[in-house]
């Protein structure tokens, strides 16, 4: 079974500004890694379609679509402190979408998908661009699986070292979607504790920084099974950042590339379809060795 690839030359054109650590080289850096593949299975390569307007309105309203294009279309500037663009940005925004959904639907008709997208989703709210985030990624590709695709629940597991405010906020009143987040706390954007549940269905796991490997690994995995315990999904969607390694300039936890591989392979056993969206991670060569590591499994 080949694992499907799904992205667009958009995503290399998307600069946030000079300097920025949300930079193209991590994804050329993951790109050169995928097309040097050995792993176990094919890798199928595909080239995104631009997310259709209906299914990234789900989302976001048009007043913060316009003026994502209105940004882009002056050439560029800084959303927030953080959030830059420039006159490829929308472009990508929502080719980086259309790759998420992509991935969903390859994942859920042949098993597994990853889309190395960029800018990444997971900060953005319902009409704020935010964290280096413009459109919410993952939940347009989980509103896809749930109206187009006739699914009724949907896991979303994000490892990122952030937490994914914008998609805790866009979820948490539908219990059709379950949302698992570890990440470091104290640390932006400052939302994810644990007390925060929604309808049942956010399971925030944060954690200081600086704790043994093995433990962020049994914490994030004893979440899973938590959210999945008597509520069987049919599709999980991954949030990859990959910002939770050692040696990550944004965060504190001591990850290794394949401790991504070990998650995925023990969540092999929910026996539902795998599509992975990328989001963070800041140290190139480290990003590419886990996005690798994390597809292996799936093979």
């Amino acid at each position: 079974m080949a694992i499907h690839i799904v992205w667009h030359p958009s995503s290399l054109a998307h600069e946030a500004g000079p300097g920025h650590p949300e930079s193209r080289a991590r994804l050329e850096a993951i790109l050169h890694a995928l097309r040097a593949w050995s792993g176990p299975a094919p890798l199928a390569w595909h080239e995104a379609a631009r997310a259709e307007e209906q299914a990234v309105e789900r989302v976001h309203p048009q007043s913060h679509l316009q003026r994502l294009a209105e940004v882009s279309a002056r050439g560029g500037g800084f959303l927030d402190a953080d959030t830059g663009m420039n006159r490829h940005s929308a472009d990508a925004a929502w080719h980086a979408a259309g790759a998420a959904v992509g991935a969903v639907r390859l994942a859920l008709g042949d098993g597994a998908a990853f889309a190395p997208v960029r800018p990444p989703g997971h900060h953005a709210t319902a009409e704020r661009a935010m964290g280096f985030c413009l459109l919410n990624n993952v939940v347009v590709a989980a509103r896809v699986a749930l109206e187009e695709e006739g699914l009724a629940r949907v896991l979303i597991v994000d490892w990122d070292v952030h937490h994914g405010n914008g998609t805790q906020a866009l979820i948490e009143q539908d219990p059709r979607v379950r949302y698992v987040s570890m990440h470091q706390w104290p640390l932006y954007p400052g939302t994810g504790h644990a007390d925060e549940r929604g309808v049942g269905n956010v399971f925030n796991v944060p954690r200081p920084a600086g704790l043994p490997r093995t433990q962020y690994v049994a914490d994030l995995n004893d979440a899973v099974a938590r959210a999945t315990d008597g509520w069987a999904p049919e599709l999980l969607i991954i949030s990859a950042g990959f910002d939770a390694m050692s040696g990550d300039p944004l965060a504190g936890f001591t990850l290794e590339p394949e401790d991504y591989g070990s998650w995925v392979s023990d969540w092999r056993g929910l026996g539902v379809p795998i599509a992975s969206v990328l989001e963070g991670g800041y140290v190139p060569d480290r990003v590419a060795a886990a996005a690798a590591a994390h597809l292996g499994p799936l093979g």
